[in-house]
């Protein structure tokens, strides 16, 4: 699904701040996992030059297109846990990086997540207003197309 949504937004065009219009090319989208392990799978699947990796890596950064790709099916299949997936800090940088556009590429499983404290909790509440947001704007993709919020 990322390599698609990459396609696809490459050869667009975007508004900056002022309506400008710009193309949309490989160097203006960031792609964004939380795990070393998805990057490596990302690059391998992406064109030569995407720009691919962690939160950390994209720190201060900016582009015009964000693909935030969560890579774990469920809560119960995330790696290194709830507390690390849904990570508040983790989920406001990956979408924060974005000047016009923001993919969340998630599995719907992950908006009902078994939680055992108030601090994970609100992690996840905060990936279900990011749907309850897209769902509300018109902009989720539909469940047979891909699950890219």
């Amino acid at each position: 699904m990322v390599a698609v949504l990459v396609r696809e937004v490459c050869g667009g065009t975007w508004l900056d701040v002022k309506g400008v219009e710009h193309p949309v090319t490989l160097d203006d989208v960031l792609v964004v996992t939380p795990y070393n392990r998805q990057v490596a799978r990302l690059l391998a699947k992406l064109p030569v030059g995407a720009r691919v990796g962690t939160v950390d890596k994209f720190q201060g950064q900016q582009a015009p297109v964000v693909i935030y790709s969560t890579a774990s099916s469920s809560a119960d299949d995330a790696p290194r846990g709830i507390d690390f997936l849904y990570d508040l800090h983790r989920l406001n940088v990956a979408v924060s990086r974005a000047k016009a556009l923001t993919a969340i590429v998630a599995s719907p499983d992950l908006l009902d997540a078994e939680v055992h404290t108030p601090e994970q909790l609100r992690a996840v509440n905060a990936l279900c207003h990011y749907v309850e947001e897209a769902t509300g704007s018109g902009h989720l993709l539909p469940r047979n197309r891909a699950s890219a919020i």
